[in-house]
């Protein structure tokens, strides 16, 4: 599976939890890859990646620490370590479930608005309402978030056979509608998601207000088909 940091996600670890402490599932044969990491964080900072993905998700369930993997952010050579982290997901058989979160700016991973679309695996710079974001996570701090990051590119993560993107809060409601509803292109880079086959998006009604459709997406989830499985 592909895993997400940030806030969003926490809940969804939480309750994968709860599943794996009552026997309802296991994930100890499971792999796991990491969407990005800063650039010069080395693994044992609080807020790299690496380190923030085993406090939210690796501790909460089973999964072997052993098998999760996160593009390295302190490598001499950027480009190759790119490159074989990219290779070491295809190693791995692919993400069969990819976990999103959306960037108020539309961004997913650390993929920023004005990219393209069939991006791999690289160093991106971080635009500046990013570092915004994140500096909650950095005491407030917009000057010690990193400036650059490794990232999952777009068509890596379009390459995962089911994705799950999770958005909450006003602030993320004109990124959802143009996610779900606007033209496909790089300003607003969550938009490709629309070229996947096999997407949901969950959303609570601040995040979803800008949607123009939504009483049509209640009305197909209400009637959707039992054999579709979600």
């Amino acid at each position: 599976m592909g895993v997400a940091t940030g806030s969003k996600p926490v809940g969804t670890y939480d309750e994968l939890g709860r599943r794996v402490a009552d026997g309802r599932m296991s994930l100890a044969r499971a792999s796991a890859f990491t969407l990005d990491e800063y650039v010069g964080l080395p693994a044992g900072h609080p807020e790299s990646y690496r380190s923030v993905i085993h406090q939210i998700f690796v501790d909460a369930v089973d999964i072997d620490p052993g098998r999760v993997h996160g593009p390295d952010g302190m490598a001499s050579d950027i480009p190759a370590a790119c490159t074989a982290y990219e290779r070491a997901i295809v190693n791995a058989g692919g993400i069969d479930l990819q976990l999103l979160g959306v960037g108020s700016d539309g961004h997913i991973a650390f993929n920023e608005p004005s990219l393209s679309l069939a991006s791999r695996t690289r160093i991106k710079m971080l635009t500046r309402q990013t570092r915004l974001d994140n500096s909650r996570f950095f005491g407030g701090e917009v000057d010690a978030v990193p400036t650059h990051c490794l990232t999952q590119g777009i068509a890596t993560i379009l390459d995962a056979r089911r994705i799950v993107l999770v958005a909450t809060g006003s602030a993320k409601a004109e990124a959802i509608r143009q996610t779900v509803e606007g033209a496909v292109g790089a300003r607003w880079p969550g938009s490709a998601l629309q070229l996947h086959p096999d997407v949901i998006v969950i959303v609570d009604p601040a995040a979803g207000s800008r949607l123009d459709l939504a009483d049509y997406y209640r009305e197909v989830w209400a009637n959707k088909p039992s054999w579709q499985g979600w």
